[in-house]
């Protein structure tokens, strides 16, 4: 018994004597390594050859919250939740942006604010400005709602090409719009009716804006007939002759099948939302007509407003995504992401 014994301690003080010799060799050997600069850094958040880690360091901008964020709003905005926000989903993937579809309705500049001081959303984008009586609403709630200009966008014109009109004032846009012109000829074209086309008010921003600020807050007249998008309208005024559509400038300008007219503040005096010279229908889509990028900054075109993050300032983590947001989209390499989205840039 006390053989046994013996020979199991024996045992035990080899494996304990070839451990400490394999840790010491171990030890050694690291600290070799570690001198001249030989050993690999630990799978974790110091490793920058991990894809992930190599993502995260890409992300610089300030005060960037982690989280998932709803965000929704205006249509207009599409080209810009395509190729702009998509970007910055890339460069900062702990920042998840979901876009988010009113609960009902039509989703658009009006709809998303709405959603915003519902605490649908974290913070909206929008196509105009925030309404006094929005403002009143969001304070009820306990907070106020700040807009953040982050791109210059125009509404432009949109007539068939076959239409001989040099260009139309803004209060003649105005007067087609509410019934008291009714004839292309009373503008200078062809004996023509005009047929009127518009999506419907509750549509979104583009439509607020062009009743608040081109129909000075007059109601359409009963020649406008109501469609539901600009896809639609675009297909009805490119086999109308006499046909008449307005939209955000990006969604009008470079298209094929129809044309944007000039649009002047006074007679005489019109300006063009495209480069000129004119690229004519038989060259498109080789070439196509690019938006006059120069005139809606000057505001020497007629016709233009801001698009703008529409931030809850509520002192959270809302506040901290919205604000964040906006602020990288004023970058530098953001401004030219959003001019190659088909806006202008604001700096």
């Amino acid at each position: 018994m006390s053989q046994k014994n013996e020979t199991l301690s024996l045992f035990l003080a080899a494996m304990i004597t070839i451990g400490l010799i394999f840790s010491g060799l171990w030890f050694f050997m690291e600290r070799w390594a570690q001198l001249n600069g030989t050993v690999a850094k630990p799978s974790g958040i110091g490793n920058t050859d991990n894809p992930m880690n190599q993502l995260l360091s890409k992300c610089n901008v300030p005060n960037l919250p982690e989280g998932i964020f709803n965000y929704g709003g205006s249509t207009t905005w599409a080209p810009i939740r395509k190729d702009v926000d998509t970007v910055l989903q890339s460069l900062c993937p702990r920042f998840v942006l979901r876009y988010t579809q009113p609960p009902s309705g039509q989703p658009g500049s009006g709809t998303g604010i709405r959603m915003l001081i519902d605490n649908q959303l974290a913070f909206s984008q929008s196509s105009r400005s925030v309404k006094a009586e929005e403002n009143a609403e969001a304070r009820q709630k306990g907070f106020s709602l700040k807009e953040i200009p982050v791109a210059i966008d125009g509404i432009a014109i949109a007539v068939n090409h076959n239409l001989n009109v040099p260009g139309l004032t803004v209060a003649q846009v105005k007067d087609i719009y509410t019934g008291k012109i009714t004839n292309w000829q009373q503008v200078g074209g062809p004996n023509l009716p005009i047929t009127v086309y518009s999506r419907s008010k509750e549509a979104g921003g583009t439509v607020e804006f062009f009743v608040e600020n081109v129909l000075n807050k007059e109601n359409f007249g009963a020649n406008v007939s109501y469609i539901g998008t600009t896809t639609e309208a675009v297909r009805k005024v490119a086999v109308n002759n006499g046909a008449i559509y307005y939209a955000s400038a990006p969604e009008i300008v470079p298209q094929c099948t129809i044309k944007s007219l000039p649009i002047g503040r006074s007679s005489g005096q019109f300006v063009p939302p495209y480069q000129e010279p004119f690229v004519a229908q038989s060259e498109c889509p080789s070439k196509r007509n690019q938006l006059n990028s120069q005139a809606f900054r000057s505001g020497d075109y007629a016709i233009t407003r801001n698009l703008f993050v529409i931030v809850k300032q509520n002192g959270q983590t809302d506040q901290q995504a919205g604000e964040a947001y906006a602020n990288w989209l004023l970058t530098p390499q953001s401004q030219k992401l959003i001019e190659k989205a088909g806006f202008v840039r604001i700096k």
